[in-house]
């Protein structure tokens, strides 16, 4: 039973190839032009679709497959959309924010979203911060086996506290010099867990991705395996397709 159309993105009007495209419960993705644009659905066997992880892989994996399979330029849609007929899409999206839409259209055609996200061991990050401050490093041990006053603690965390937060800062920056530059836009995220220390995405040209891939490696090589670095290279553009950009 059909609890209407799950949709997953919009293309600039064009023949899209659907064929063999399997979308979320097996439903075969399907496409519907309409007032100028070609959107990407399936039959929605749920009312409602959870946020789980099968679920936003198989939402992603569907416009990853369509833009593997040569249309580029789409405008993603937020995860559990449904829609119970076509005349909803046209007086809620296509008549009101049509320009907007093609205005995106112009930003994203050649360009692609790339992602990388940063993380580090807070505990080695501190200890070779120590090693490499023998003051800081003494006056944290004289912490152990003394009765020091509050004041003298509170003010020597302090002081391990800023400088690993220096040192967390000069590993951000160092990725924006490098990285930055190489993109049109770039959005930056919060981070998702607390070794996390940056998570960036980026709009970089198409054919500029094996570069851009390259000064990630090298990056990581700078660092010498310190750092876990997860680059993404291949994204439907999320980041750099929102409604509020409209």
């Amino acid at each position: 039973m059909s609890h209407g159309l799950y949709l997953y993105g919009i293309f600039p009007d064009s023949n899209l190839d659907t064929s063999g495209l399997e979308g979320l419960d097996k439903q075969p993705v399907q496409t519907y032009s309409l007032d100028g644009f070609t959107f990407l659905y399936s039959e929605a066997q749920q009312e409602r679709y959870l946020a789980s992880r099968k679920n936003l892989l198989g939402h992603e994996r569907v416009l990853e497959q369509a833009m593997h399979a040569g249309h580029r330029t789409l405008l993603p849609l937020q995860f559990g959309l449904i829609i119970n007929d076509w005349n909803t899409v046209t007086t809620q999206l296509t008549q009101p924010y049509g320009t907007g839409l093609h205005r995106l259209f112009e930003k994203l055609n050649g360009k692609r979203e790339v992602g990388v996200k940063v993380f580090w061991e807070q505990d080695s990050e501190l200890q070779a911060l120590l090693e490499e401050n023998p003051t800081l490093k003494a006056q944290r041990d004289s912490l152990e086996g003394k009765t020091l006053g509050m004041d003298e603690v509170v003010s020597i965390g302090q002081a391990i506290e800023r400088s690993l937060e220096a040192r967390k800062q000069y590993i951000i920056t160092l990725f924006r010099t490098v990285l930055n530059p190489l993109a049109s836009e770039i959005v930056e995220n919060d981070s998702l867990t607390e070794s996390m220390i940056y998570n960036a995405a980026y709009l970089i040209n198409w054919d500029a991705e094996s570069h851009f891939g390259q000064q990630v490696e090298d990056l990581d090589q700078k660092f010498d395996g310190r750092l876990k670095i997860r680059y993404n290279n291949f994204t439907a553009p999320f980041n750099f397709a929102q409604m509020e950009q409209l």
